[in-house]
């Protein structure tokens, strides 16, 4: 929400979409449903029907389940940040912005290659709709690396006990430790238990929020090079990336005067939905729905926040409604982020999608398997800077 705001402060500053010649200034409305799929049903009612909002964004996983139907039947375009919410029959949702898992494995790649003498992994996951998929793809990447997979541990996600998770993998004596796409509290608790159990080797993540803390506890040498994706946007190397109007630092560096201490791996990637539905909107002189979506799609290549990228999805989700582009992989250098390295997606899917497509049938997660499988209680939890400081 924090970026929302400044994106829509920039963008009125200017005077707002330019559409037929004329400005309209943005107004962003929100609304908190909890992550309780009850109120995610009376949000969406009323930020369509009393406020007509054109675009509709979502964190995504279980509270879509509810609204499903509804949004399909309203044609109302929203977004995503969970491609495995995507099916044929959601044609009005996208997912342009994080295409969580699958872009973990530039990560993975990128590892085998930088450090060859690392040859096995022990990897966790929680057991809900953010983790399972996560851990199919890590799997799959895994094996395209041909790294050995020397323990595999599946936990609940309420667990908090990190010894519990983390001493079989310790155990295992693997070169390389894998937290998947862990909740936040759980990968600063399991990085801290490797850290006090002497462990010195290679740890890598989907995301790693608040790394100066875990820096702080820990050392900086034990948590360098450490390998996650999300950046922080001040770094060099995306200087020359057109998103955020081409300032991907300026925007950077309001939000941590603005709202310092609040910075995550989500802070940005809802106003790149939001760049990329301007786009769309001036292309098509419209804010409807249907003519937004059909800009979106006739841009053949779409710019999103790492660079070009092309809708893909039909193999995997049923219907081409997610961004595939260039991925960062992201290590910690002298207790601070650094981009690595822009791993492709599209040329990894190419060589080992059907790999992918596999693993993730294996855990149940492809779209028509999760939806004969809807409504079977699995939890998705948001990802939010209170999940940590509740702590």
């Amino acid at each position: 929400m924090h970026g929302c705001r400044i994106w829509e402060d920039w963008l009125n500053r200017t005077g707002g979409l330019l559409i037929n010649g004329r400005r309209y200034p943005i107004r962003i409305v929100e609304f908190d449903c909890g992550y309780d799929a009850g109120r995610a049903l009376e949000g969406a009612r009323q930020l369509i029907e009393r406020h007509d909002v054109k675009l509709l964004m979502m964190l995504g996983g279980d509270t879509m389940a509810e609204i499903r139907d509804y949004l399909s039947q309203r044609k109302v375009l929203t977004s995503t940040l969970l491609p495995s919410d995507l099916s044929p029959d959601t044609p009005y949702l996208i997912a342009p912005s994080e295409l969580h898992p699958i872009f973990n494995v530039t990560g993975v790649e990128w590892l085998a290659q930088a450090r060859p003498e690392l040859r096995t992994v022990a990897l966790c996951s929680q057991t809900d709709a953010l983790g399972l998929p996560s851990l199919a793809t890590y799997r799959a990447a895994f094996k395209a690396a041909r790294l050995g997979v020397a323990k595999e541990i599946q936990y609940d996600p309420d667990t908090t006990h990190a010894a519990e998770v983390v001493q079989p993998m310790l155990e295992s004596g693997a070169d390389i430790l894998c937290w998947c796409t862990s909740y936040t509290p759980m990968v600063h608790a399991m990085t801290e238990y490797a850290f006090a159990q002497g462990f010195r080797g290679q740890i890598i993540s989907c995301t790693l929020d608040y790394y100066d803390q875990l820096v702080a506890r820990t050392s900086v040498d034990f948590m360098e090079g450490f390998v996650f994706q999300f950046p922080d946007f001040d770094d060099e190397k995306l200087n020359d990336k057109t998103f955020f109007f081409n300032q991907p630092k300026g925007f950077f560096d309001e939000y941590n005067s603005r709202f310092p201490g609040t910075w995550t791996a989500v802070s940005w990637e809802y106003v790149a939905i939001l760049d990329i539905w301007h786009a769309a909107v001036e292309k098509s002189n419209s804010v409807n729905p249907a003519s937004v979506l059909a800009a979106m799609k006739q841009l053949g290549h779409v710019t999103h926040a790492f660079g070009p990228a092309h809708w893909w999805g039909e193999s995997m989700f049923g219907i081409d409604n997610a961004l595939v582009g260039d991925w960062p992989v992201v290590t910690l250098k002298n207790g601070k982020a650094k981009i690595a390295a822009f791993g492709s997606i599209p040329r990894w899917l190419k060589r080992h999608g059907a790999l992918l497509k596999q693993e993730m049938s294996d855990l149940g997660q492809l779209w028509d398997q999760r939806l004969r499988e809807s409504g079977n209680g699995t939890a998705l939890q948001a990802r939010t800077p209170e999940s940590v400081l509740q702590k």
